[in-house]
């Protein structure tokens, strides 16, 4: 089966690359030419656009920063509904509002194409051993067939209902996560200011029900200081930019991811926002004038 692969940046890149070693053939793009010359490398053929991505695939899998960028990856002007054939489909793997996923798989719909949303969680480094989660919205019969595919890239894939619901899926994965992270950066805040070593502090309840995936893996870089993006600051406001839309456009409260909100703008406020979410701590350290990194 050609797949077509449509974004190739921190998660698109290690994703497609996955396909290639599982011995998909791939027909990629994105907007920079370096990268689409390392897939080249790595055995894939690139091409120009979505138009020429859907032309030659009945596959095309979208991963893709926002809303806009896939409506105009795949509606806009030399997009993918310009070259897809009927009967093809699209997985849309971007993290985006469930509305938006809608809006557009009616619009494809329309042309004869059908649309899985397979949104994923798990970051750079799960991407890159092929370990993510995938959330699926849309024909159970359609999540049916492409499960082996996604697979490939992931080692849990749940179909968890119609078309959209993958992504409320991610906006809840989204929302449990930026909590959870913020908690881990009070917690290490608050124990060094407490005067106790907040490494040991981590050691002391990693074990326990305080424990988690989320804990493992930001609370070490928060305590030496590594901000370097497996997922942005910024990438995260989005979310909860969508997750705060959608809760409140069916009146489900949200105060929690409101606040974490609140928090992330105000780093982006300071610059950090190309930072990992797990610089939320540089908000913790900023009100309470204390560093929990140890002093070199």
């Amino acid at each position: 089966m050609k797949i077509g692969f449509i974004g190739l940046g921190i998660m698109g890149k290690p994703m497609a690359k996955n396909l290639l070693k599982a011995g998909y053939e791939l027909v990629v793009t994105t907007h920079k030419q370096a990268t689409i010359d390392e897939m080249v490398a790595a055995g894939a053929k690139g091409v120009a656009n979505g138009k020429e991505v859907a032309s030659q695939c009945e596959v095309v899998i979208t991963m893709l920063p926002n809303s806009l960028n896939v409506k105009d990856a795949v509606l806009g002007p030399n997009g993918v509904l310009e070259g897809a054939k009927p009967g093809s489909v699209l997985i849309d793997m971007s993290s985006i509002d469930p509305v938006e996923t809608r809006k557009i798989g009616a619009a494809i719909a329309e042309k004869g194409m059908e649309m899985i949303d397979a949104p994923v969680s798990g970051g750079e480094p799960k991407a890159i051993d092929g370990t993510l989660s995938v959330m699926c919205g849309g024909k159970k019969e359609l999540f049916d067939e492409f499960e082996p595919l996604l697979k490939q890239m992931a080692s849990s894939v749940v179909y968890v209902g119609p078309l959209g619901a993958g992504n409320v899926a991610k906006l809840a994965n989204q929302i449990v996560v930026a909590c959870n992270i913020a908690a881990v950066a009070e917690a290490l805040t608050f124990a060094k200011k407490a005067g106790t070593d907040p490494e040991l502090v981590y050691k002391a309840i990693r074990g326990g029900l305080a424990g988690s995936t989320v804990m493992d893996a930001k609370a070490p870089m928060m305590l030496s200081g590594n901000f370097k993006p497996g997922f942005r600051i910024e990438l995260h406001i989005k979310d909860l930019t969508n997750a705060l839309n959608a809760a409140h456009s069916i009146s489900s409260p949200v105060p929690l991811t409101g606040q974490v909100m609140e928090m992330m703008q105000f780093l982006k406020a300071y610059g950090h926002q190309k930072e990992d979410h797990s610089s939320l701590l540089k908000f913790y350290e900023k009100v309470a004038d204390v560093s929990v990194e140890p002093e070199k």
